[in-house]
């Protein structure tokens, strides 16, 4: 017979916001761990294997806590809390996903969704200089940008500047068309998305006009000493070992810089060593610098990309095949 437990959430409204509309959240966690819940008026009793009972009731203790402390409680959000508890049922997700970064102008609550993204922003908030590394959708740019806007507010740097290389995919602006703003506009458009996604567009058009936001190419970083700035440089992987060099030692008094990237994606004309792999051997161990590396595990998008990661995860082990090479 299938190990029982039994959990009394106490509350008939605080039952129904756990148990989701039609039971959404209890048909997720029983789909998710593989376990059994029915429900009784504000009672759940969960039957399955003993350890992934274990963690169902610990599941159960944590979102209903969050409940009380008033923060709401989406699918996506239980999605998350599985991910974590499986991995560690002895964690408290309040640490987590109560540790508010921003509140947008949309008064969307910005806080790490895994203990990869909690570990980020405590490194961004105690070092000078943080690199996030790890595939997309783990929200190492979003949150970057989120940390920097609440700096900024709080008035701890003057002004952010936001840097991406210029270089994707073999292609280099001289080959693009149109003047200088149309050829760099396409690789910084993620990160206006991101900013206008936290401060309303009126006021963040206002904050690049002003230059209190400065959204530019590496290239332009050249020749400049940023102080009193919150740098992050996105797509770091298509830097090269000079370029990485020369954005690090651009940073003057009151700077921090995050670099975030996904080392699997580098997009480097052939012979080309990126400078964010160069990095991470140079300067690991560093006083004040820290590395964060993100896994398909920490994908907070839709359920898909966490599973599409892993399919070319899975893919890049298995090595190319016959069917995925060119007939000539």
């Amino acid at each position: 017979m299938s190990p029982r437990d039994h959990f009394d959430v106490g509350d008939a409204a605080l039952a129904a916001q756990l148990f989701g509309q039609q039971n959404q959240h209890l048909k997720l966690i029983e789909k998710k761990l593989g376990i059994r819940l029915a429900s009784k008026g504000a009672l759940v009793t969960l039957s399955g294997e003993q350890a992934q009972v274990q963690v169902g009731h610990r599941l159960l203790e944590e979102l209903s806590a969050l409940l009380r402390d008033g923060m709401p409680l989406y699918p996506t959000d239980v999605d998350y809390a599985i991910r974590i508890l499986s991995a560690d049922s002895s964690i408290h997700l309040k640490e987590i996903f109560l540790d508010t970064v921003f509140v947008s102008a949309r008064k969307k609550i910005i806080a790490p969704k895994s203990v990869a993204q909690k570990e980020y922003i405590d490194n961004i908030r105690q070092n000078h200089v943080v690199f996030g590394i790890g595939p997309a959708g783990t929200g190492k740019t979003y949150l970057a940008m989120a940390m920097a806007v609440a700096a900024l507010m709080r008035k701890e740097v003057s002004r952010i500047m936001l840097v991406r290389p210029a270089v994707e995919a073999g292609e280099k602006l001289g080959f693009l068309p149109g003047d200088l703003a149309e050829k760099v506009n396409p690789y910084l458009r993620p990160l206006y998305d991101a900013l206008y996604d936290m401060i309303d567009l009126e006021r963040g058009q206002e904050m690049v006009e002003t230059g209190v936001v400065e959204v530019a190419p590496l290239a332009f970083m050249r020749g400049r000493t940023l102080n009193d700035a919150f740098v992050i440089l996105d797509e770091a992987q298509n830097t090269t070992a000079e370029q990485m060099k020369m954005f690090l030692t651009r940073l003057g008094f009151g700077s921090r810089a995050v670099i975030t990237g996904d080392v699997t994606q580098v997009d480097l004309p052939r012979g080309s060593y990126s400078g964010l792999l160069h990095v991470m051997d140079v300067l690991e161990g560093v006083p004040g610098i820290a590395f964060n590396h993100f896994t398909d595990v920490d994908v907070v998008r839709h359920p898909i990309v966490q599973s599409i990661v892993q399919a070319y995860q899975a893919a890049e082990r298995r090595g190319p095949t016959s069917k995925h090479r060119l007939q000539g």
